[in-house]
Formats: structure tokens, sequence, C-alpha cells
């Protein structure tokens, strides 16, 4: 079961974005990075293509960061949080806060 999943809240926790907030866009599993809204952008200089009428110029991207540089963000404590992986009586597996104990949300 992954740990951070797409729509999650999300910390920097290291690198120039540090301590800054957003949720997760996307994951790439693969690769075990995640694009995360507003962190980490990067200036683009893209060459237009009238065949899909993309026009040139400076364009602003988010670049994917690696997932050990997140932590997803704990709304009760109001920090980064680990989280681990725990298995419920129904035989479900749900993922869990490690500092307070508590579910995350799904």
């Amino acid at each position: 079961m992954k740990r951070i999943r797409r729509n999650d809240e999300v910390i920097v926790i290291a690198g120039k974005d540090k301590g800054r907030r957003g949720t997760v866009l996307r994951v790439l599993p693969k690769a075990n990075k995640v694009v995360v809204a507003n962190v980490n952008k990067v200036k683009k200089h893209q060459k237009g293509n009238p065949s899909t009428g993309s026009a040139s110029g400076i364009v602003e991207l988010e670049k994917p960061l690696h997932m050990s540089n997140v932590a997803l963000y704990n709304p009760d404590t109001g920090k980064a949080d680990r989280v681990g992986v725990r298995t419920l009586e129904d035989g479900r597996k749900v993922r869990y806060f490690k500092s307070t104990d508590e579910i995350v949300e799904l």
C-alpha cells in the first residue's frame, strides 16, 4: 500500500522548497516521485508548435520531487508526520499517523 497518494496534503521536508505545503497532483511510483501543486516550480523555455496550437514562450511547470523529501501533513498537530500501514479486523489495510495513532481519512 502506498503511503502517499494523489490529493494528499504533504509538506516538503528537504530541498529548496523545505517547509512548503501542497496537495499531491500525481504519483510516479516507478520513479518514487510525486508532483506537488505550487512546489518545485521551474521555468521552461518552450518552442511553439503550430500543429498542436501551443504558443512559444516561457512556461512555469511543477517538476517531480522524490517521495523521501515529502511527508504527509497531520492536521491535528499541524506538522509533518510519518505514516504506517495496519490491517483492521475486517481485513482492510489503512494508513495511520505514527505520532497520534489515528487513521488517515481516505
